[in-house]
């Protein structure tokens, strides 16, 4: 078992490039012990009306006095501020991406992380995260002023706003010509959201969606409202979207409260398509157009690329490079330096764990899927599900598809449901259970979640087979592989629902599936979570 585990951290280690190890850092102990001993939202759950702009809202003044007391760190550099339901850590990635290589030295500050935190904080040309010594070090020399700091709000100082801080510290230590950075909830009330119009290069808001319904006012209109809060005076809006009319009225109209022209990825003028699935590298990847034409008087506000290869797949990973690219011809605008060959050169490279991030066939093998295409996706709303079902279709139209699924206990479960099941067929659902942001208390377990999809199938009015594995050994039986039948008809197409306790379960039961159906090319799918990505990455035995 010891040597499985070596064989695994090897290969994901290549894999990532940056990651030595998958173990813990001992010399971030006291700072990783300091941190857990915080207020964590991303593991107790964000309370109902935080995120919003009003009294229940999160205190964004205390972020300004901890701000004070550093010095002001973020007023050091230019920054890009994104916000947005779904695409936030994509758009950034490619922006990071993009400006690098350009040569610009950037600073790229993101939530969550996969394997560890300090991928949260990417600095400089490398693109690599934050060095662990790095990070041990500020933490050592900033730790006498946020225990005063600590002791002056009465404790209430948070994991994010201690981490944030951190994150602003570190770029202006190192100079970075620019930061990239995503808001963690909302926009107006998050602490990210000290940033003040003379800092900001251009503000972005990606989607908006129903997550984080409560925290964010009830509705998409409120939250709608929470995201346009990092709208500066003067400073300009890229729009990702697509969004409903209203919703993007309520942005643009605060854009003209704060005098800020607005650029729109979604504009008539431009024009992104997904031209065909090729392999890269022995990876999936798509073959696009981006056009972009943001401005008709401004030469410097077009680029057109013809064939870019995105590893990031999907038409929402196209709508979130197309957002990106929106961004970098902003700042070309505003003078950066910034050719459409590094636009290409950064949409290309840009992967990231756990987003549309298909596993090697050495890494397939050593988790025991031999033979199947293995995809992490940390999909968890019914948006992002979809997106992940019409990706699904487009890349594997005629492969059998099965899913391992985990969730956080704070996820619209049925809407997520509906969609995979209305997607295209799914052989079997195997539903599961991981930590979720390293705790158990936001968790979904099984037997929720088989009441979600059993609820989702019985509204889309479809056959499903609540009988789990007993009953799919059953049809294997009767249709054994090279059959005629190849479970294709009647009861056989209906799909099969199934739990299981541990990760360790669902290889075992994936790899059996794929054992008994021979040569057939099957998709196996593990989403729900970022944090089931972590688990597949970090440990297989569950």
């Amino acid at each position: 078992m010891m040597m499985l585990l070596s064989c695994i951290r090897r290969g994901f280690a290549r894999r990532v490039g940056f990651l030595r190890t998958l173990s813990s850092q001992p010399e971030m102990k006291d700072f990783m012990d300091y941190l857990d001993s915080l207020k964590n939202y991303e593991k107790s759950g964000v309370p109902r009306g935080a995120g919003t702009d009003s009294d229940e809202g999160f205190d964004l003044a205390r972020m300004r006095r901890l701000m004070d007391r550093f010095g002001n760190p973020q007023r050091n550099f230019k920054v890009v501020h994104i916000a947005g339901t779904k695409g936030k850590g994509s758009t950034a990635a490619f922006i990071s991406n993009i400006l690098r290589t350009e040569g610009y030295s950037v600073g790229c500050y993101t939530s969550p992380h996969i394997l560890t935190i300090r991928e949260r904080i990417i600095l400089g040309r490398s693109g690599h995260p934050v060095p662990a010594k790095l990070l041990n070090d500020l933490f050592c020399r900033i730790k006498p002023d946020l225990d005063q700091a600590m002791k002056a709000e009465n404790g209430c100082i948070t994991h994010f706003e201690v981490f944030t801080t951190m994150a602003f510290l570190l770029f202006s230590d190192e100079n970075v010509d620019i930061a990239v950075i995503e808001a963690g909830l909302g926009g107006a009330r998050d602490a990210t959201n000290i940033i003040s119009s003379s800092g900001l290069v251009a503000s972005v808001i990606t989607t908006v969606g129903e997550e984080h319904l409560a925290a964010l006012g009830g509705s998409l209109e409120t939250i709608a409202m929470a995201k346009a809060g990092i709208i500066k005076k003067g400073r300009p809006l890229v729009l990702g979207g697509p969004f409903v009319p209203h919703i993007e009225r309520i942005m643009r109209d605060k854009a003209m409260v704060m005098d800020s022209p607005v650029v729109s990825a979604c504009d008539a003028g431009n024009r992104c398509t997904v031209k065909s699935f090729s392999l890269l590298n022995g990876r999936p990847c798509q073959i696009c157009d981006i056009a972009i034409q943001v401005g008709k008087d401004l030469k410097k506000m077009s680029c057109e690329l013809l064939d870019v290869k995105l590893l990031m797949l999907g038409d929402h990973q196209l709508q979130n490079a197309a957002t990106a690219t929106c961004v970098t011809l902003c700042l070309r605008n505003l003078g950066w330096s910034i050719s459409n060959e590094s636009i290409r050169s950064g949409l290309e490279h840009t992967h990231l764990l756990g987003r549309s991030q298909f596993l090697t066939s050495e890494e397939a093998g050593v988790l025991g899927l031999s033979g199947a295409t293995v995809l992490l996706d940390g999909a968890h709303t019914k948006e992002s599900a979809k997106a992940l079902m019409n990706t699904l279709r487009m890349a594997f139209p005629k492969a059998r598809l099965v899913f391992v699924v985990a969730m956080a206990s704070d996820k619209d479960h049925v809407g997520f449901a509906r969609e995979i099941l209305s997607g295209v067929h799914v052989e079997i659902v195997l539903l599961t259970e991981v930590s979720i942001a390293g705790g158990v208390t936001r968790t979904t377990p099984v037997s929720l979640l088989r009441d979600s999809w059993i609820k989702a199938s019985d509204e889309l009015c479809m056959g499903i087979v609540h009988d789990g594995m007993t009953k799919y050994s059953e049809l294997l039986n009767e249709h054994p592989a090279g059959s005629e039948s190849n479970l294709g008809d009647g009861e056989s197409r209906k799909t099969i629902l199934a739990t299981e306790s541990s990760l360790k379960g669902c290889l075992k039961t994936a790899n059996k599936i794929l054992t008994k159906r021979g040569d057939e090319k099957g998709v196996i799918v593990f989403t729900g979570s970022l944090h089931i990505a972590a688990s597949v990455l970090a440990s297989p035995d569950g």
